[in-house]
């Protein structure tokens, strides 16, 4: 005996069988009458629903055309209501058979919900004050031979949800205006970066050698050059090229690829934006990110402040700076700066940190701060001064060598943007590259792989150099108050059913 969710989930097929079955017939007896909906290549329409709700007192007594899908419909004997829904909002539409005459009026009655039409009308308020165009004429536009989901309850299930965003798009409003923001947030990024002398380009996806990050890549082939390329994992390399080059200020915004795991806050593509500024340094990205955020923050909600799963986050500047050596000193009461190797080693032991042949006093400090402070991190703050075995492109802190003049800032305890003093040495970054490359020898895929033609170009010279990375995702999460990756993304990887 099946189980109860198998059952209903039986009904429901069937259920949805039944109501294909029952729109094909409509839908070919329309083609049969020469009423194909499918052969009509445009519908002039005059207004959207928004532009009617809100310039209701100009617009009273005026004959609009208006298009969209029927949400809903209540059809009486002699009038008949329905709900359309045209991409900017809902509107209501009011007809009557005396005056649309019997033959439109009983082709309505036949159009089901989810059904496109365009409607002609006068513009009025019911009883109730709702807006309503008064219908003169209608025209089916596309027929609906799948149904929505059911009225009250729309589509919930989140699977479900990803899987088929577009009818998540047309009965869940929410979700519009998450990607609504996202699409304001990056009109924003590029508008500040714009008025401040930087100049969009665009580099290769696919490549010979994947760079500027540890990661692993997916790997393609090319046919007829014979030879395998990747998909890009970073925007960095390229974008230096440039700063080389002569471009001084520029960025990248677009899709990057990695292939690892996925999360709550990982999708194997996602979207990144990357600025370099020449004769500038990781001081100069702080305050730069500081801006970009608080733009966004403002764009998006009107705000210095939102409130993130229930947390409340102030964007109030300037943002706590904390180097890595300062935090980790404070949560565990270790200084790894002030310890040689070896007691680095047993200072790790006794939190109970896993030690291994090839620990290092830099890595044990990441490696600490990422077990013992990350997760503390929930107002904006920045975080300075990394090791260089992670930071294989930042250039060396003076007077500690070995740290980095590298920041991240983390906000809810999550990584939101990644900033170097930018290393133009071409014998420091062969040698780290050459670091890179054994760590891959040895089975590290993530690790680097060593880039000969940057390094070539590194020899041409590069000026002193800031360097920034945002992750667009995770900043759109923050500020729509998204749990999940996907709930920002508009059509996540998701594995085949």
């Amino acid at each position: 005996m099946p189980e109860n969710g198998t059952q209903n989930d039986m009904m429901q097929e069937r259920e949805q069988k039944e109501i294909l079955r029952i729109r094909r017939e409509k839908l070919d007896k329309l083609k049969t009458q020469g009423d194909d909906p499918f052969r009509i290549t445009k519908y002039e329409r005059t207004h959207m629903s928004t532009e009617i709700t809100g310039d209701f007192d100009a617009l009273e007594g005026r004959q609009v055309r208006i298009a969209g899908r029927i949400l809903s419909k209540r059809v009486m004997g002699k009038a008949s209501f329905a709900h359309l829904f045209d991409g900017n909002g809902r509107i209501q539409i009011y007809l009557r058979k005396d005056e649309v005459g019997l033959e439109t009026y009983e082709a309505f009655r036949s159009w089901d919900v989810g059904d496109v039409i365009g409607a002609a009308g006068v513009v009025f308020k019911t009883k109730t004050g709702e807006v309503t165009v008064h219908a003169n004429e209608l025209t089916l536009l596309s027929k609906s031979l799948l149904p929505l989901p059911e009225k009250f309850h729309g589509l919930r299930d989140p699977d479900l949800r990803y899987r088929q965003r577009h009818i998540d798009l047309i009965v869940n409003p929410q979700v519009r205006e998450t990607f609504i923001a996202r699409s304001k947030t990056i009109k924003t990024i590029r508008d500040y970066l714009d008025e401040r002398g930087f100049l969009e380009v665009e580099t290769p996806v696919l490549q010979t050698t994947p760079g500027g990050a540890n990661a692993r890549p997916f790997v393609t082939h090319h046919n007829t050059l014979d030879m395998d390329m990747y998909l890009r994992i970073a925007l960095e390399l390229y974008l230096k090229r440039l700063i080389i080059g002569g471009f001084e200020r520029v960025y990248e915004l677009g899709r990057i690829f990695r292939n690892e795991g996925m999360s709550v806050k990982h999708n194997p593509e996602f979207t990144m934006i990357e600025i370099y500024q020449a004769y500038a340094d990781y001081h100069d990205m702080m305050d730069l990110t500081e801006g970009i955020v608080c733009a966004c923050v403002q764009a998006v909600t009107g705000k210095e402040t939102l409130v993130y799963q229930g947390q409340k986050i102030s964007f109030k500047t300037p943002w706590k700076r904390v180097t890595m050596r300062e935090a980790v000193k404070e949560a565990t009461g270790v200084d790894f700066g002030a310890v040689s190797e070896e007691e680095a080693r047993l200072r790790a032991k006794a939190l109970n940190m896993e030690v291994r042949p090839a620990s290092t006093r830099g890595s044990l400090l990441n490696e600490a701060f990422e077990e013992f402070v990350e997760n503390e991190l929930v107002q904006p703050t920045f975080v300075l001064d990394y090791p260089v075995e992670v930071s294989p492109l930042a250039k060396r802190k003076p007077g500690e060598d070995w740290l980095t003049e590298r920041f991240e800032l983390f906000i809810t305890a999550r990584e939101m943007a990644n900033a170097f003093s930018e290393l133009n040495d071409p014998v420091d970054q062969r040698e780290r590259f050459m670091a890179q490359a054994a760590q891959r020898e040895a089975g590290d895929d993530e690790a680097h792989m060593m880039d000969e033609d940057f390094v070539q170009a590194l020899e041409i010279g590069m000026p002193p150099t800031g360097g920034l990375g945002i992750g667009i995702d995770r900043l759109v999460m923050l500020l729509t108050d998204s749990p999940s990756i996907r709930d920002v993304l508009l059509f996540p990887t998701m594995k085949p059913r």
